[in-house]
C-alpha cells in the first residue's frame, strides 16, 4: 500500500525544510579573532538559524569560549541586533567582545 499524494508532498516539504541551508559571513574581533584564528569565516547554516546559534557553535568548537554562555554584542549587516535575530541568506554577523584599555 503506497502513501497518499498529500502525505508524500508533506514528506517532501519536511525534507526541504530540514535540509535547507544558507550562507552567512561571520566576523570576529579582538580576543574572539585570536581564539578562532581568523577574523572572517563564511559558514553554511540551517535556514532559520539565529545569531545565537552561531555563538553556540563557536562555543562548541572552541573550548576557550565554553564558559561564555551569553554572546557578546552582536551586529547583523552592520547594525546592532539581539542575538535571537533570525538570519537570512547572505547576512554578515559580527560578534564584538568588550574592549578595555585606556
Amino acid at each position: 500500500m503506497g502513501r497518499s499524494k498529500s502525505s508524500c508532498a508533506d514528506y517532501k516539504s519536511a525534507l526541504l525544510i530540514e535540509f535547507a541551508s544558507m550562507r552567512v559571513t561571520l566576523l570576529l574581533f579582538a580576543v574572539l579573532r585570536d581564539i578562532v584564528g581568523t577574523d572572517r569565516r563564511d559558514i553554511e547554516v540551517a535556514a532559520g538559524s539565529r545569531a545565537i546559534d552561531l555563538w553556540e557553535q563557536l562555543r562548541h568548537d572552541h573550548i576557550e569560549l565554553s564558559a561564555q554562555p551569553k554572546p557578546p554584542m552582536t551586529a547583523i549587516n552592520e547594525s546592532y541586533a539581539p542575538p535571537e535575530t533570525v538570519l537570512e541568506d547572505g547576512d554578515e554577523v559580527a560578534f564584538i567582545p568588550p574592549v578595555s584599555g585606556g
